[in-house]
C-alpha cells in the first residue's frame, strides 16, 4: 500500500509539474503551433517543396524539446494545414490563390478573396546557369559547404548577377529557379521599396507624421513618429525580436488577427529619433500604409504589389502574405524565388530603374543605405558602414567586413541575404534554412565571387 501511495504521489507531482509547465509556456506553445501551420502551409501550396522535409529542417529545431508533441495534418483538397502541440494548442493556416497562406485564429470563417495566378516562365530562361569559370564554381562550392554537419547551414539557393546578367546559380535538391522561398526579414526591404513607390506617387511623405489612425491625436506620444523613422527603426518603439519564441514580434505574427492594430498599440520605449531598435512593429505599420493606399483588403494590397513592383521587375514567383485582417505581413512573410530577389537587388543597383522605367524615386537607393544614427543600419537595408561593436540584444555584427565598404544588403532570419555591391556591379542572393545558430559563410563566398570576377582570364583580361 505504501508503494502504491508513493506511486500515486509521484504521478500527482508529475501531472502538477506538467500543468505548471504548460501554463507558464502557453504563449510559446500557441506560437509554436501557429509557426508549424503557417510554415508548412506555405511549403506545400506556395513553394511546392516537401513539407515533411521543411518540418524536419526548420520547425523541429525551432520547437526543440517540445517537438515530440507537435502534430500537423495537410488537407490538400481544402488547401489547409492544421497543427497542434500537446493536442491542446491548435492552429490553422489556409492557402488562397495569389495571396499565399493566412493564419486563421479562432473558429470563424477564413478570409475571403483570391487573386488569379498565371504560370509565367522565368525571364532568365528555364535552365540553371552553371558557371564555366572554375573560380566561380569554387565560390558556389563554398556557399554550399557544410563544415559542421552537426549544425548544417542548409543552403537552398545562390544566385549571382553581374552587370545585370545572371552569371551563376545553384540550388539544393528539391529547389529550383522558380521555387518561392521564405525570405523572412528581407521582406522589410521590399516593404521599403513599396513605400518608395508611394513617395514617388506623392501619396506618402517621409518627413510627415506617420498617418496611423490610432496616433492621430497630437497628445499621443506616437503622433510625432515619422514615416522615415519607421523605415529606419528609430521610431522609439521597442526592440521587438529577442531570442526565444515569445516576444512582441512573435505575438504579433502568430496571436493577433490585425498585426498593424497591435503594433500601433505598443507604447514607445524611447523618444522618436533618439534610439535605434530592431522593429517588426514599425514594418507592420508601414504595411498598413500600403493597405490604406490600396483599399485595405488582401486582394487590393497584393494587386498593388504586383502591378507597382513585381510585374515591372519580372518577379513572377513572389508573394507577400497577409494577416487575417487583410494587411500585408511586410515585416517578414514574403516568399520569393532567389532569381526574383536578385532582380530586386538589381533595381537598387540601378537606382530604382527597371527596363528603362523608373520604379523608385530618384536617389531612393542612396537613401536606403544612408546611415541611421551611429548604427550599421540604413533605411530598410543593412550597411557595411560600421564594422565595430554589434547589433544590440542580438550581439551580431552590423556588416560583413570582408566585403567592400559600399556594400549594403537585405537580411532575413535563418540566412536569407540580398547583397548589393555597387562598386562591383554585383548582386548575390543566398537563401537557406540555417536555423542552428551557425554562420552561413555567405560573406566569404561573396568575397570569393568578387575575387573570381577580378581573376585574369586566358589572354590576360579579367573575367569582368
Amino acid at each position: 500500500m505504501k508503494s502504491a501511495r508513493y506511486a500515486l504521489l509521484s504521478l500527482f507531482v508529475l501531472i502538477f509539474a506538467g500543468a505548471v509547465f504548460v501554463w507558464l509556456n502557453r504563449e510559446a506553445l500557441h506560437v509554436g503551433a501557429a509557426s508549424v501551420s503557417q510554415s508548412l502551409c506555405a511549403a506545400t501550396f506556395v513553394s511546392h517543396v516537401d513539407p515533411g522535409r521543411v518540418f524536419e529542417e526548420e520547425q523541429r529545431p525551432l520547437l526543440g524539446g517540445i517537438a515530440w508533441a507537435a502534430h500537423y495534418a495537410i488537407d490538400r483538397a481544402q488547401h489547409e494545414v492544421h497543427s497542434s502541440i500537446l493536442g491542446v494548442f491548435r492552429a490553422r493556416s489556409i492557402y488562397r490563390e495569389g495571396l499565399g497562406c493566412t493564419l486563421v485564429l479562432g473558429d470563424g470563417p477564413p478570409p475571403a478573396g483570391t487573386l488569379s495566378e498565371q504560370a509565367v516562365p522565368d525571364g532568365f530562361g528555364p535552365n540553371v546557369v552553371n558557371p564555366t569559370d572554375p573560380a566561380l564554381r569554387a565560390a558556389l562550392d563554398q556557399a554550399f559547404a557544410e563544415p559542421d554537419p552537426a549544425h548544417p547551414r542548409q543552403t537552398k539557393a545562390i544566385v549571382v548577377l553581374h552587370d545585370g546578367q545572371l552569371i551563376a546559380e545553384r540550388y539544393a535538391s528539391g529547389y529550383g529557379p522558380e521555387t518561392p522561398i521564405w525570405a523572412h526579414s528581407v521582406t522589410k526591404s521590399v516593404t521599403q521599396a513599396l513605400i518608395g513607390i508611394l513617395v514617388r506617387q506623392g501619396r506618402v511623405r517621409l518627413d510627415q507624421p506617420a498617418p496611423i489612425a490610432a496616433w492621430a491625436s497630437p497628445s499621443d506620444p506616437h503622433h510625432a513618429v515619422t514615416v522615415d523613422q519607421l523605415i529606419r527603426m528609430d521610431s522609439g518603439l521597442p526592440f521587438d525580436e529577442t531570442d526565444g519564441p515569445v516576444n512582441l514580434a512573435t505575438h504579433m505574427w502568430f496571436r493577433e488577427t490585425d498585426t498593424a492594430a497591435y503594433a500601433g498599440s505598443v507604447p514607445l520605449a524611447h523618444a522618436p529619433g533618439t534610439t535605434w531598435a530592431y522593429g517588426n512593429l514599425s514594418y507592420a505599420l508601414l504595411s498598413k500604409l500600403i493597405g490604406n493606399a490600396s483599399g485595405d483588403t488582401a486582394v487590393g494590397a497584393e494587386t498593388f504589389v504586383r502591378d507597382a513592383l513585381f510585374a515591372p521587375l519580372g518577379m513572377n514567383h513572389s508573394v507577400i502574405e497577409t494577416d487575417q485582417s487583410g494587411t500585408l505581413l511586410g515585416s517578414g512573410f514574403m516568399y520569393a524565388s532567389a532569381r526574383d530577389l536578385a532582380r530586386f537587388g538589381q533595381l537598387y543597383l540601378d537606382d530604382g530603374v527597371a527596363n528603362g522605367k523608373r520604379i523608385l524615386p530618384e536617389g531612393w537607393a542612396a537613401y536606403a543605405h544612408s546611415q541611421t544614427l551611429d548604427t550599421g543600419y540604413g533605411a530598410g537595408f543593412w550597411t557595411n558602414l560600421v564594422n565595430t561593436g554589434s547589433v544590440p540584444v542580438w550581439d551580431a555584427p552590423w556588416g560583413i567586413p570582408q566585403l567592400p565598404k559600399d556594400m549594403y544588403y537585405a537580411r532575413g532570419a535563418f540566412g536569407q541575404y540580398v547583397i548589393i555591391v555597387p562598386s562591383e556591379h554585383l548582386v548575390v542572393v543566398r537563401m537557406g534554412l540555417s536555423v542552428h545558430n551557425v554562420g552561413t559563410g555567405i560573406g566569404d563566398a561573396t568575397a570569393a565571387i568578387i575575387a573570381a570576377l577580378h581573376r585574369p582570364a586566358p589572354g590576360g583580361f579579367a573575367i569582368r
